[in-house]
């Protein structure tokens, strides 16, 4: 990184492989705070922190409002239990709600896939009735 204190939205962008709307958007979501020096932003070792922090949980599926609820509960004593404890709940949820979704969609695959196999039946069936020669 060029500078380990301050990184400008550029640095950030190739850094993180995001684009700059998508750091004026946290900004905008109140979850990211550069340091603005007129119309530049310069973002610290905590803002990148939260940038991955941001990151990840949407990798992960979280709504901006659950990580949002995580970024605040942070401490500056170095005490984040609560922090840990909320992440480890959501964390739970998203587990839970994931596997459903991974349920559902087995479910649906192997529908579709009999649904296929169905239709490749009547298609072949339709082809060699079309093939039949006439008056046979």
């Amino acid at each position: 990184m060029p500078n380990d204190e301050q990184m400008t939205i550029r640095e950030m962008c190739d850094a993180f492989d995001v684009t700059p709307r998508t750091l004026r958007f946290y900004e905008a979501k109140e979850l990211l705070s550069p340091v603005r020096i007129g119309s530049q932003r310069l973002y610290t070792r905590r803002e990148r922190a939260r940038l991955t922090i941001i990151l990840r949980g949407k990798r992960f599926g979280f709504s901006l409002e659950d990580i949002r609820q995580v970024l605040n509960l942070y401490a500056r004593d170095g005490s984040n239990l609560a922090q840990m404890e909320r992440t480890w709940d959501l964390a739970q949820d998203r587990l839970r709600a994931m596997e459903q979704q991974r349920d559902e969609l087995t479910l649906a695959i192997g529908d579709l896939k009999a649904e296929l196999e169905t239709g490749a039946g009547l298609i072949a069936a339709a082809r060699n009735q079309n093939a039949a020669p006439p008056g046979k």
